[in-house]
């Protein structure tokens, strides 16, 4: 018996809809690198970009444990002395939410070229409306999820 070895040409790339309103901050972001880096499918392998495009809405609506709203800090550099940016969680769900579920998505997924290449298949939306709504009908995948609530 040999060991399957998966192949381009097996891997099929779906749609799914999370709808992130109440959900916890880190709960959201795990399932969203679960499914970007394809780990739900039995042909899962880490050398090859086996998941599927996931679409979160209502990222607004997205809730954190504890006191993180006012001490989790998120930094940035300008790459010049002195150029260190800070902004707190709070201030930036007001500013960009988009950018926290991304931030939390991107810290899961690996560190490499195939991370990026992950990263480029998660889009996020403040509202419950999207524009990909031909390529989430398209899925048979749909209507799993409108069963079970999450869709």
């Amino acid at each position: 018996m040999k060991t399957y070895s998966t192949k381009a040409s097996d891997i099929k790339h779906e749609w799914h809809v999370i709808d992130a309103s109440g959900e916890v901050l880190g709960k959201l972001a795990t399932r969203v690198a679960t499914l970007l880096m394809g780990k739900h499918k039995p042909i899962f392998s880490r050398n090859l970009d086996t998941g599927d495009f996931v679409i979160v809405i209502n990222a607004d609506k997205v809730c954190v444990t504890g006191n993180k709203a006012k001490q989790k800090v998120y930094y940035r550099h300008s790459g010049y002395p002195g150029g260190l940016k800070s902004i707190s969680l709070d201030k930036m769900m007001e500013a960009n939410p988009e950018q926290v579920v991304k931030h939390a998505v991107k810290g899961m997924l690996p560190h490499n070229r195939l991370g990026a290449k992950m990263m480029k298949k998660v889009r996020v939306y403040v509202g419950d409306t999207h524009p990909h709504l031909a390529q989430v009908n398209a899925s048979p995948r749909r209507a799993v999820l409108e069963d079970e609530g999450r869709g």
